[in-house]
């Protein structure tokens, strides 16, 4: 939201967001600007929408749209399911009759479905394009040594790309055995601050650095066309994820490569996940009792309230495991007890409490803070009708003075209520949606539990399938996961090219394969008799039938007979 609020005001479009974190009295003088100052565009958190100041000041606006974005977040059945999208319909109330927008790049029929449903629409109204991307080229290599390939890969291929790895660790080692081969490449992931972030960002984005390898953190608001080529290094959770990152690639139309490292030990490793994705119940409550501790919180207290939350300290607190921590919270978000956000960076900002007028005494009377307060008129605009972003470093070099020196004036114009000044805050929160509850009364749903399990562990062999088959164009796989029944085969994918190399057109091989499944479906026949029986060179015949074989898809029976292998 931050990003889009920013890109829309370079554009002087006046646009403005309310998300978890903000002050109670940034978000007052916001919502009325939003009332009064001829805004184009506010962008909510969902968990915003059920708070009385959020729903008293939007009836208010002057709305004729409801957007929303990342839309699959609101069905359980979606991959990110966030119990907080479930208010969105709420606004409909205030607003009868104002067109609703749902957005999403990846929702299965069923999650479309679903969307709709959520957000009470009258009657279904599906705009979609196809998911087929024809000039991305989708390749998985089974392989035991990912870094030598992945070394292959990027040394034989030109232009820039993106590796994604799983965790933060990865990312810096991948990139450095990168660099120790001449290969321009960084790494990215959320534990940098967020200078350090949009450096390495605008230096890929201008191409002054060729590889980013990062975690699933990079990509929100990545616009770069010419991305030649995504290599996942580690199998992603979801089709859903996969299709997403993958699609990075290749935005300008021209080809570009999706390309997916896999070996058998990633089939483990996914198996383990889904043990650490779905801890025991008991934990969860154990968890959630030890988060109302650590925030000294009361039982019956705390509802819509907001805490930073180091999730590190917490663990060493309560001597938890980071890991199982991260996703008892994230289902205990699922279950609509609590919001927890990724980590925020909330820039410095200041308000002008007074009018000109006083000020202008104030100034008069404070002689050695003059100076400053000009600095900040003359550095910044519209301070007396909105929370305005600061820079305090850029502060100190026109003032030639130290960074500690501006905070300090700072400081002391907010405690003279000249300013509220609120200093920057880079940390994730926890919002609790509802009123702590004793452990003992926290009820964990049989739909965000044994439902959401069965579906994860579904999307976790979707995944597999993908990376270990080795006989049915990659697209078409994609394509039908997310309902496209009767995609044709793309040509140029890893499996189709082996398959081109029998030297028959695309036509021809799905003409005679069609028609020995068919065949060999009804009856079990010798393969003399097979090639007899189809009306076609017995010599392709006979290149199809050995692809067939060598895949797995006929197999033969006791008397040496073929049979379609269900």
């Amino acid at each position: 939201m931050k990003d889009q609020v920013e890109n829309l005001n370079r554009r002087n479009i006046k646009a403005a967001a309310v998300f978890s974190g903000l002050p109670y009295h940034e978000i007052d003088i916001l919502l009325d600007n939003c009332i009064f100052g001829n805004y184009k565009f506010l962008y909510v958190s969902p968990e915003r929408i059920a708070t009385e100041i959020f729903k008293v000041r939007v009836q208010k606006m002057k709305v004729n749209l409801i957007a929303v974005d990342e839309a699959h977040c609101i069905s359980q059945w979606g991959y990110d399911f966030r119990p907080s999208y479930l208010k969105i319909a709420e606004l409909r109330q205030f607003f009868q009759g104002i067109p609703v927008l749902a957005l999403t790049a990846t929702a299965v029929p069923q999650v479309i479905d679903d969307i709709q449903d959520k957000l009470l629409f009258r009657e279904k109204n599906v705009f979609q394009i196809s998911f087929e991307r024809k000039n991305l080229v989708y390749l998985v290599r089974n392989t035991e040594d990912k870094y030598k390939k992945l070394l292959q890969i990027v040394s034989n291929l030109e232009g820039s790309g993106i590796v994604y790895v799983r965790n933060r660790r990865r990312a810096k080692e991948i990139s450095e055995f990168l660099k120790k081969y001449k290969i321009s490449a960084d790494y990215y992931h959320a534990g940098l601050n967020t200078e350090i972030r949009n450096f390495k960002q605008d230096e890929w984005k201008n191409d002054r650095c060729r590889v980013v390898v990062a975690t699933n953190a990079f990509g929100m608001g990545i616009d770069k066309p010419d991305v030649r080529f995504v290599v996942h290094t580690d199998s992603p959770d979801s089709l859903e994820a996969y299709y997403q990152e993958a699609g990075r690639g290749g935005r300008d139309g021209k080809k570009a490569f999706a390309i997916m490292l896999y070996n058998e030990s990633d089939r483990q490793k996914m198996e383990r996940n889904i043990i650490r994705s779905f801890p025991e119940k008991d934990e969860i409550r154990r968890i959630y009792n030890a988060l109302g501790n650590f925030f000294q919180l009361p039982i019956g207290a705390g509802k819509l309230q907001t805490f930073d939350f180091n999730i590190f300290a917490f663990c060493r607190t309560f001597k938890l495991d980071s890991v199982i921590v991260f996703h008892c919270l994230k289902l205990l978000q699922r279950e609509g007890y609590i919001e927890y956000t990724e980590e925020i960076d909330n820039p410095s900002k200041i308000f002008f409490l007074v009018n000109r007028d006083d000020l202008y005494k104030f100034q008069v009377s404070h002689s050695a803070l003059d100076g400053f307060i000009k600095l900040l008129l003359r550095s910044y605009t519209g301070v007396f009708t909105d929370y305005t972003r600061i820079d305090e470093l850029s502060l100190a070099k026109k003032a030639n003075v130290e960074i500690d020196v501006v905070v300090k004036y700072l400081q002391t114009l907010s405690n003279n209520h000249i300013i509220n000044y609120i200093q920057r805050k880079k940390t994730p929160l926890i919002i609790y949606l509802e009123e702590r509850l004793d452990d003992k009364a926290l009820f964990i749903s049989k739909e965000n539990y044994e439902d959401r399990k069965r579906r994860y562990v579904e999307r976790i062999e979707a995944v597999l399938k993908y990376a270990s088959s080795t006989n049915k164009c990659r697209s078409q796989l994609l394509l039908e996961y997310f309902g496209e029944m009767h995609a044709d085969r793309c040509g140029i994918c890893d499996v189709c090219q082996k398959r081109n190399e029998i030297s028959l057109s695309r036509y021809e091989f799905d003409i005679i394969l069609e028609d020995i499944k068919l065949i060999l479906k009804n009856e079990a026949l010798l393969l003399d008799d097979l090639v007899n029986k189809l009306n076609y060179p017995s010599e392709k015949t006979l290149r199809v039938y050995r692809w067939l074989n060598d895949n797995g898809k006929i197999i033969y029976d006791e008397k040496n007979r073929l049979r379609w292998n269900r």
